[in-house]
């Protein structure tokens, strides 16, 4: 077993995201751009001014900050990327996360200092392949989520000690090999491939016979059809000594979609799971329950554990969450909780309080008032300044949430 301590790396879709996982625990945050991204909807990061804001906001913490550009482009986009390249030099960005080999090249004579990542979109599932990309100067190798940690263990055992492991530990799972899918341009016109995926996996799917068009049959016998191709996420926080034993590096959470709550809640679980297994014990009771509290799909644990484990087909295409964020520290100041809403809330509603390193405090909203100090009944204005009557002060930017009834949990 190897005795270094893995990287705990978190999305970030943009500032407010930036933010939320540096708090809460993150080693390193991965952003993206406007191009050469594979979230194009989360390019909060357009201009070199954000990105180099964003370098020094997590180099001010001692932590670090990757660029995106794991996109497969075409040829009229190779002609914008000595710019990018050079932007993120500039931005004094730490590694750059790559899926293409010209782009490879190009990186390595335009900025020949900088740190390379190859993404999970190369299709990394052999130590042959990790070899030959450490010949190229790749520092680390994001591994293929179809990996067993045996298979892990097997290309760690075979590689330079100096390369790195990156492997996904949560999120939302493709249905196709590391994400090199097809079906998304194929029906919708929206390229996966260039960050603009239209997730037609998770749409419901029927058969119908050629010499019978017009009749829908579905492919199982349910009355509702079948999700084919909708897989489930991914979640190994009660895992994470097993990929410890395996030899990773980096422990990727997945969501630069998702929203800063979703960030916040995942690191700061993953970052107390992953400290307990540093001491060879068990995730916390409460950070397991953490990963609940947020929009997700039926967890499982992918490949992992071997393919005869990895049940992966969801049965719909719906999410369910455990609570609802009501409102954001402020400050607090005389036994009083400065809060800005952002969900409606009620006078008398048992709430949680969300801060960086700690389980959820359990606290009620009493004397709820407007910022004028007027009481009232209800906090039903977006974005308004409110206050309630709390002994305890929390930090500004922690979380309050309202806890949602589930039939299950999932």
């Amino acid at each position: 077993m190897r005795t270094n301590k893995p990287e705990l790396l978190s999305p970030a879709g943009d500032a407010e995201r930036l933010q939320a996982a540096l708090d809460y625990g993150a080693d390193a945050v991965y952003v993206g751009r406007e191009i050469f991204s594979m979230r194009a909807a989360a390019a909060g990061f357009s201009s070199q001014q954000q990105l180099s804001e964003a370098a020094a906001l997590a180099h001010h913490q001692g932590k670090r900050l990757y660029l995106t550009c794991n996109t497969l482009p075409r040829n009229a986009e190779v002609p914008q990327f000595p710019r990018f390249v050079q932007e993120a030099q500039a931005a004094d960005v730490d590694a750059m996360i790559l899926a293409d080999l010209g782009l490879l090249m190009q990186v390595k004579e335009i900025a020949p200092d900088m740190e390379i990542h190859m993404s999970t979109q190369t299709g990394i599932v052999n130590y042959g392949t990790c070899q030959a990309l450490w010949n190229m100067g790749v520092k680390r190798a994001v591994l293929a989520r179809e990996l067993s940690l045996e298979e892990i263990a097997d290309i760690r055992a075979k590689i330079p000690d100096d390369m790195e492991l990156e492997v996904f530990v949560h999120g939302a799972m493709c249905m196709s090999f590391s994400g090199r899918c097809m079906l998304s341009a194929y029906l919708t016109g929206r390229d996966a491939n260039r960050g603009a995926c239209a997730q037609p996996c998770r749409w419901k799917y029927h058969l119908m016979e050629e010499t019978r068009p017009g009749q829908f049959f579905p492919v199982e016998e349910t009355m509702d059809g079948t999700y084919l191709f909708n897989a489930k996420d991914l979640c190994m926080i009660e895992h994470l000594n097993d990929l410890l034993v395996a030899g990773v590096d980096s422990l990727k959470l997945e969501g630069r979609n998702k929203s800063a709550y979703y960030s916040a809640v995942v690191t700061n679980a993953y970052r107390a799971a992953l400290d307990a297994a540093m001491q060879g014990k068990n995730a916390p009771a409460w950070a397991v329950d953490e990963v609940f509290q947020v929009s997700h799909r039926e967890y499982c644990t992918g490949f992992f554990y071997g393919r005869e484990n990895a049940v992966q087909r969801y049965g719909s295409s719906s999410y369910v969450h455990g609570s609802d964020v009501v409102a954001v520290v402020d400050s607090w100041k005389n036994g009083r909780l400065y809060l800005t809403q952002r969900n409606r809330f009620f006078a008398g509603d048992a709430l949680e309080v969300l801060s960086p390193g700690l389980p959820p405090a359990k606290i009620t909203a009493s004397d709820l008032q407007n910022s004028n100090g007027e009481e009232i009944e209800t906090a039903n204005h977006a974005m308004m300044v409110c206050s309630i009557a709390c002994d305890k002060a929390f930090p500004p930017r922690s979380v309050v949430r309202k806890r949602v009834e589930q039939e299950s949990r999932q």
